[in-house]
């Protein structure tokens, strides 16, 4: 019988084998371009790039995402119950005080960041405060405090950096494809069938990645969600935070399409509030459950 630990615990692993997944892309990638252009030292280049942007991203992803969204650091002293909130839920969970984040935008929307629970913080938008109550604020909150306890916050970065790095193996093959750099090798007559597969793989590799990258995002959301609504033993608060935010028109300020999983909700525009309707290719690249999907399931958990 499925409870919400099994489900956690297999989430977490699926999010595991899907890294791996990209680890593999990466190496394979790496390996095509190494035969096409008979040069051992592009496998060599593609790894090594990979790690050098996995140490980057461990250390400094988080104050780059800070950076870009306009977050301000705040103290106790400048929002006393935001603070508060945060706090209990804290202890309650067994997690160090975060550092806290406003972002100035009409948005509402929140995120967490941090390589661990010790170096987290948590962000939230002067719209997310202004709308909501305190029961639907501490649902928000447990959903981003949540994802701190189930070390989601590292699992993205990783994810992040590793795709970024397929993306600039596959688009600097392209250009030496297409620009004619490198020497091909044409041994054995296997050279254009090499280029073919090589040109083809530098196409589909960052797509493939960015599935997975979507695909984490969603259940991570999920397992949030989840995990939210047991720390606070109150799922209604959360669902009414995400129905307030369905009717929210605001675009989140300073959001990217790197950092859009990052964000308590799709931070680009609404999500779609009927899930039987989304298309299969437009659910694909959706960097969140539906909305509707996520209340229901919450709602699911009053029962």
């Amino acid at each position: 019988m499925k409870t919400l630990y099994t489900e956690a615990s297999s989430n977490v692993r699926k999010t595991w084998a899907l890294m791996t997944g990209v680890f593999v892309l990466i190496i394979g990638l790496g390996w095509i371009f190494s035969q096409v252009y008979n040069s051992p030292g592009i496998l060599v280049l593609a790894v090594a790039l990979s790690v050098i942007l996995n140490v980057t991203g461990y250390w400094y992803s988080d104050k780059i995402v800070l950076s870009s969204s306009g977050a301000k650091l705040i103290q106790k002293s400048d929002n006393p119950e935001l603070w508060r909130v945060v706090e209990n839920l804290s202890i309650t969970s067994g997690l160090p005080m975060p550092k806290l984040y406003v972002i100035p935008t009409e948005a509402p929307n929140a995120f967490a960041t941090g390589r661990d629970k010790e170096h987290a913080s948590v962000a939230v938008t002067a719209g997310l405060l202004e709308i909501m109550d305190k029961d639907e604020l501490t649902g928000v909150l447990a959903h981003e405090l949540s994802h701190v306890g189930n070390k989601d916050m590292l699992v993205s970065t990783v994810v992040v950096v590793l795709v970024g790095t397929i993306s600039l193996l596959a688009d600097f093959f392209l250009r030496m494809s297409f620009w004619g750099g490198g020497k091909r090798n044409d041994r054995e007559g296997n050279g254009n069938l090499m280029l073919i597969l090589g040109i083809v793989g530098a196409i589909l590799a960052p797509i493939a990645a960015t599935l997975i990258q979507l695909a984490i995002s969603r259940k991570r959301e999920s397992l949030a969600d989840a995990s939210g609504a047991l720390l606070t033993r109150y799922p209604e608060g959360l669902a009414s935070a995400l129905e307030k935010i369905e009717r929210n028109p605001y675009p989140t300020a300073g959001a990217g399409s790197a950092t859009a999983h990052l964000y308590f909700t799709n931070p680009f525009k609404a999500d779609v509030q009927n899930p039987k309707k989304v298309p299969f290719h437009v659910r694909l690249f959706m960097t969140h459950p539906p909305i509707e999907e996520r209340i229901k399931a919450l709602r699911a958990m009053s029962l």
